[in-house]
């Protein structure tokens, strides 16, 4: 018999709506406008064919310069089949991909120049992804085709890296030594739409949003793992960027689904750049790391968050904030709301301590300082002073939540020196395994929770104040 634990706890001095900001921002979300459709370009006219063994990037480029050159305008593939490398739309240019036209991603690196980017918050040399939007404005990239990233090619040279640097104690690096490719990046850019279109088997993330501002990502499919079980394949990371509107995606991949980030350690705190204004809704989280994931990169901040009418099915983790003790970084004033989970990991995942084996570096003993790749220095530069490192997590709402056959409840660790602050939950029904633990929280408010667990557990509060359940 699943033991009961009903809570109802009354709010603290100034209750719950009371403490919620307001939310009249979220209006301002999104792409301010899109290009016109002044023209039609079609790649085939210039000389591009669905021979899949023949690589057509200059081509597809050929096409969207004089577009761009024109003043702006469509591009547009003939139904078939369409092998290319990197891409780099421009201002006023529209890419439509159809229903009846596959692009393929190149399986060569070569066919992906090296640019200047971040990975996972560190500022280095990467290979550009399959396509590109990179200081530019005004951007659309839509249609009902499909984009397969044929990214298997990635994942083998990770897994044969990975074997190699765990034997050595560089867990850490090789993430960033791997140069595995994205699909889609936008970067430095402004008023970008992406629209329908199926992304599968990215090498590396699927969707990157990088120091860019009045995004739209709207009707998009990931399924990451058809080619089989690819590491490190989000789907959509939104990286340092503002006013930005996730809607209608479905996602299946190998990591986060829905990810905020700003940043890593010293590097992140150098550029200081946050996400905020952020709207995703009515989406779908199938396998994956997390419905919602903010972090582990924490360090420019992430604040004015709504997530609302969002399903998971079979994801690791519900909502999930991580960071690490060199990240630093302020995360507050996210909302959740109106969430469905179905057989998930962890219905709530907040720590400040994550994965410490990839978080925090440390050179192994035989390398000179004076021959380590610059992105190597970078990651073992430490943050000064350390406080500047501790992570910060407060104000998050969370309401009308129903979760079931949930193998946890909550797991929630702050720090001594960093708490886990007004934390407030109204309205939430789960169904788990366990109940879980807190540690190192303060001021959580629970209003109508109710947590239903098969092991007869209860919440475990510990090292906290104004916790209790």
């Amino acid at each position: 018999m699943k033991k009961i634990l009903f809570i109802f706890v009354s709010l603290l001095a100034f209750g719950f709506a009371n403490r919620q900001t307001d939310l009249s921002w979220t209006k301002n979300v999104g792409a301010r406008k899109i290009p016109s459709s002044k023209k039609v370009y079609w790649v085939n006219d210039f000389g591009a064919t669905n021979d899949t063994a023949k690589v057509v990037t200059k081509i597809i480029q050929q096409a969207i310069d004089k577009c761009a050159k024109d003043g702006g305008g469509t591009i547009a593939f003939k139904p078939g089949i369409y092998l290319t490398g990197s891409i780099f739309l421009k201002s006023g240019v529209h890419l439509k991909i159809d229903k009846g036209v596959l692009i393929k991603g190149s399986q060569s690196f070569d066919d992906y120049p090296e640019i200047d980017t971040r990975i996972a918050g560190i500022e280095m040399r990467w290979p550009a992804a399959l396509i590109n939007i990179i200081d530019q404005k005004n951007v659309m990239v839509s249609g009902d085709g499909k984009v397969n990233a044929q990214g298997k090619f990635c994942w083998d040279k990770y897994w044969t890296m990975r074997k190699e640097y765990d034997a050595k104690g560089l867990r850490w690096i090789v993430d960033y030594d791997a140069k595995r490719v994205r699909t889609f990046l936008v970067q430095s850019s402004s008023d970008v739409t992406l629209k329908g279109l199926t992304f599968s088997n990215a090498g590396f993330w699927t969707i990157q949003l990088l120091y860019s501002d009045h995004l739209t990502v709207d009707g998009v499919t990931v399924r990451n793992n058809e080619d089989g079980k690819g590491p490190s394949t989000d789907g959509i990371d939104i990286d340092s960027s503002t006013w930005v509107l996730v809607e209608n995606c479905d996602i299946d991949c190998n990591d986060d689904d829905f990810c905020l980030k700003a940043g890593r350690d010293a590097d992140g705190l150098r550029v200081n750049k946050p996400t905020e204004y952020v709207v995703i809704r009515k989406c779908t989280a199938r396998k994956g790391g997390g419905l919602l994931t903010l972090g582990s990169e924490t360090s420019g901040g992430i604040r004015h968050v709504l997530a609302t009418d969002l399903t998971a099915k079979g994801t690791g983790n519900g909502f999930h904030i991580k960071s690490a003790t060199t990240r630093g970084g302020t995360i507050e004033d996210i909302h959740f709301q109106n969430i469905t989970m179905d057989s998930v990991g962890n219905a709530f995942m907040y720590t400040m301590n994550w994965n410490p084996s990839y978080s925090y570096s440390k050179l192994p003993e035989g390398y000179t300082w004076e021959t380590l790749p610059k992105h190597w220095k970078v990651m073992l530069t430490k943050v000064e002073p350390e406080e500047k490192g501790i992570p910060h997590f407060k104000d998050i709402y969370v309401s009308n939540v129903k979760v079931k056959y949930a193998k946890k409840a909550i797991s929630g660790a702050g720090l001594n020196k960093s708490f886990l602050q007004n934390f407030n939950f109204e309205n939430v029904n789960i169904n788990a395994a366990n109940a879980g633990e807190v540690s190192y929280a303060q001021g959580w408010t629970w209003k109508n929770v109710s947590i239903n667990t098969t092991d007869k557990s209860t919440v475990s509060v510990k090292n906290s104040n104004g916790v209790s359940l």
